[in-house]
Order: structure tokens, then C-alpha cells, then sequence
């Protein structure tokens, strides 16, 4: 009798145990709270009633704010995303351009409920020159150019959809004597700027089909054309689908006439090759033709 009073007491005991182990350990979130009143703000860097979208280095303050927020989720609108438990952060936009953005932030509060708002913003990024580009047009500071009159080729001209002149290639010295004694000069104004000024000795050289573009009219020739003074030249990624074994895949648009040292009536230059002595440029004339020219560093 004794041992199955025992044995009962035994039982019970595991029993209890075995129910206390199983009991789970219980955990609360307090008041779930969804968070209000949720604001954004941006600040895009530089901007300003001349420069609407921004100075150029794509910088863009973003704040956000709201009560019973554990933290924020930011997506950029570029791809990228970040947790941001302040709501506050500098960011910089990297694609060049002038482009539009979606900032979309998420406040996150207690088990997870969120409120969500939105923001579209423009900025502009400006394209940044490769240092072999400033180095070989500049010197980091001002070189004077002039057509590679000895060099054959140094004017040519061939299809749109080439980068070689199978068309015409010129001998040295065969073109009009104005074009050989333009004097290009390239000036670094900026760490990531370059101005160029033309001085044309009064008459620059043209392509019949250009001379229109340039408010004259006749052949081939020497024309009294204004060169326009200095322009600061934007420079982007080449739109021509060049690749990288015959082009540096860099070009620059020059404003106003866009001459260099021949007129063909355009102004949008691609870099096919730069040295510290030599460049070839590239661009698609009026005429619908790709037209070449080198220039060489002034003796």
C-alpha cells in the first residue's frame, strides 16, 4: 500500500513537470501602433532658379519623419534601398543626365505595420570626364591644337555606320590653306570642366552641304565665319554605338555653330583616339556622313 502511495505521489509530480516544460514562454509587442503622420522632404544639392535640377554632382538630401517609428526603408527609385532608423540621410545619384527619380519611404513600427509615402524628384548629374580625356585635351590646364595637316587623313569622310573614312581620305596639305592655320585651344576650367576657343584668322573651311547651316552659300571653301567666342563644352558616353577598339566612347557637344576647324554641320564630336600629341575626332555632318578630322599639339 505504502509503495503505491509512492508511486502516485512519483507520477503526479513528473506529470506537473512535464506540463510546466511544455508551457511556452510568452512575449508582447506592447501597443501595436501604426506610425503617423509621415512626412518627406528632399533637398536636391545646388539647386537653384538657374539650375532647377541640382549642380550637377547628384547629391540629394532625404528626411523623413513620423511618431511610432521604429525605423524607415528608403528606396532610392535607382535601385538601391536602405534601412534608415534616423529618416535622415545624403545621397548621391550617380547616372548622368538630367533624370527623374521615385523616393519611396516606408515607416516601420511596432509588429511590423508600416505606412508609406512617396516623392518624385529630377536630378541632374553631371557626366565626369575621364582623367586620360582632360589630360590629353588640357594638359590640366590649356593646350592650343591645329589640324594635322601632314598626316594623311587628317580630313576624311564615310558612311554613318563606320568609323574608318572610306570614302575620302586626304593627302597632307591638299585641303583649303584657312583650315591649317586654326588654332583650337582646350582649357581646363574646372575639375571637371573644359572650355574651348577657336581662332580662325577670319575664315574657316566648309563642306558645300554645311554652307547653309552657316548662313552663307557656295562650294566647298573658305567662308568669313564668326567662331562664337569661348563655349564650355558638355561632355557625355558616345551615342554612336562605337566599342571600345575603335573609340574612346567619350563625346563632346559644342554650342552655338559648333565648329571646330572645319564646318560640316555639326556639333556633337566623338573622341576616336587621344594622345598627348594627336586627336581624332569624329561627327555626322549635315549631309548625313561621318566626317574625321586629326589635330596635332601647335609647334
Amino acid at each position: 500500500m505504502t509503495k503505491n502511495i509512492k508511486s502516485l505521489i512519483i507520477i503526479f509530480l513528473l506529470t506537473g513537470f512535464a506540463f510546466s516544460s511544455c508551457k511556452k514562454t510568452e512575449y508582447s509587442f506592447g501597443a501595436l501602433k501604426t506610425p503617423s503622420g509621415l512626412t518627406l522632404t528632399t533637398a536636391v544639392s545646388g539647386q537653384s532658379t538657374a539650375n532647377p535640377n541640382g549642380d550637377g554632382s547628384g547629391k540629394v538630401t532625404i528626411t523623413a519623419a513620423a511618431t511610432d517609428v521604429i525605423t524607415y526603408k528608403i528606396d532610392f527609385g535607382d535601385g538601391n534601398v536602405k534601412m534608415i532608423p534616423a529618416g535622415y540621410i545624403d545621397y548621391k545619384y550617380t547616372t548622368p543626365g538630367t533624370n527623374d527619380y521615385t523616393i519611396t519611404v516606408t515607416a516601420v513600427g511596432t509588429g511590423g505595420i508600416t505606412s508609406i509615402i512617396s516623392k518624385k524628384i529630377t536630378v541632374f548629374v553631371a557626366f565626369t570626364i575621364p582623367a586620360n580625356i582632360m589630360s590629353g585635351l588640357t594638359g590640366d590646364a590649356s593646350k592650343v591644337w591645329v589640324t594635322d595637316k601632314a598626316t594623311s587623313g587628317h580630313v576624311g569622310v564615310g558612311q554613318p555606320d563606320l568609323f574608318y573614312s572610306n570614302y575620302y581620305t586626304a593627302d597632307p596639305n591638299s585641303r583649303d590653306a584657312c583650315l591649317y592655320d586654326d588654332e583650337i585651344t582646350f582649357t581646363k576650367t574646372g575639375d571637371n570642366a573644359i572650355s574651348m576657343t577657336v581662332d580662325n584668322k577670319g575664315l574657316t573651311s566648309m563642306i558645300a552641304a554645311s554652307t547653309a547651316f552657316y548662313g552663307f552659300s557656295g562650294p566647298d571653301g573658305c567662308y568669313p565665319l564668326d567662331p562664337g567666342g569661348t563655349k564650355n563644352l558638355a561632355f557625355s558616353a558616345t551615342t554612336s554605338g562605337s566599342t571600345p577598339d575603335v573609340s574612346t566612347q567619350i563625346q563632346f557637344f559644342v554650342s552655338g555653330n559648333g565648329i571646330i576647324n572645319f564646318g560640316t554641320g555639326g556639333n556633337t564630336y566623338e573622341i576616336l583616339s587621344i594622345s598627348d600629341t594627336q586627336i581624332t575626332l569624329r561627327n555626322i555632318g549635315i549631309d548625313g556622313l561621318a566626317w574625321y578630322q586629326k589635330l596635332t599639339i601647335k609647334p
